[in-house]
């Protein structure tokens, strides 16, 4: 297990003032969710909150809505309008109107794979001004688009692969020989995030963050992390600490540092082999706590 000392250099989180409000921690908007698959973005959401943000939507496909509302009362969760179980078209008018309302977005947890979601995802990665984290199916979408047609783009992007969605985005197979070779995937990784002038934080062991002519590695975190849904709340977590302010590398970093603790903690409480997505949920106050700044 990694050590529980948070790096010296990586970011702390300032007190917070006593007069505050939620609307002083930001606005994330999460998008995602298809027939199937109404948790994935219920815990991106959730994450969010647990990460800190004052005020967390949840936009879904109307099919879904009722069941990923109900994980968790604090959400405010919207239903749109809904095609074979995924986001119709018609949905993208909402989706763009929320989130130029928002402080950060999370896109793709269980959104599922369309001609419709790939056009939504592309709409929203050249025109949304919110900083956005881009993970699952929505990575999926933007594979589809020329590295041309991604560098333009509103606001700071923040993509989160993992060793085959890497893969998807240079246009490999995703279960090639490469997904085995971490060199040529951080390499790889490196390269994708100057192209795109984005930010590529390439999940596995040892995390490697990426971007803006900076690199740094994440160690905390463990093998009992490879079960669904643990990619969900590390997006819900750097969208989060995005709404707060901290800039992209900083967001990331804080992220992958307390998803990884957390995860770390889990496998303390109940071993790798049982541990699930909502185990690190449950866990990432004790990260948070971990990197708070305290008042004297």
């Amino acid at each position: 297990m990694a050590s529980t000392t948070p790096p010296a250099d990586l970011p702390r989180l300032a007190p917070r003032d006593a007069g505050a409000s939620k609307r002083d921690f930001g606005r994330v908007v999460v998008a995602g969710g298809a027939a199937g698959m109404a948790g994935a973005p219920a815990l991106a959401a959730m994450a969010a909150l647990r990460g800190g943000a004052g005020l967390v939507e949840l936009l879904v496909p109307d099919s879904i809505a009722p069941i990923s509302a109900g994980f968790d009362a604090c959400l405010m969760t919207h239903g749109l309008p809904a095609a074979d179980g995924m986001f119709a078209a018609a949905s993208a008018t909402v989706l763009l109107e929320r989130m130029a309302a928002a402080d950060a977005v999370a896109v793709g947890p269980g959104m599922g794979r369309s001609a419709v979601v790939r056009d939504l995802v592309l709409r929203i990665w050249r025109e949304v001004p919110a900083p956005a984290v881009f993970d699952a199916d929505a990575l999926w979408a933007l594979a589809a688009a020329p590295v041309g047609v991604l560098r333009e783009h509103a606001g700071s992007r923040v993509l989160t692969p993992h060793a085959g969605e890497m893969l998807r985005l240079l246009g490999r197979d995703p279960r090639g020989p490469e997904a085995g070779d971490r060199p040529f995937l951080e390499a790889a990784a490196v390269e994708t995030a100057a192209a795109l002038d984005a930010l590529i934080v390439l999940k596995g062991a040892g995390t490697l963050l990426a971007g803006a002519g900076r690199r740094a590695r994440n160690e905390t975190g463990n093998p009992g992390m490879a079960t669904a849904g643990t990619g969900d709340v590390l997006s819900g977590v750097v969208a989060a600490l995005l709404a707060q302010g901290h800039d992209a590398f900083a967001a990331a970093r804080l992220a992958a540092w307390v998803h990884g603790r957390a995860g770390d903690v889990a496998a303390r409480d109940l071993g790798q082999t049982s541990m699930t997505a909502r185990d690190l949920l449950d866990r990432l106050h004790v990260a948070f706590q971990e990197l708070e700044v305290r008042p004297r």
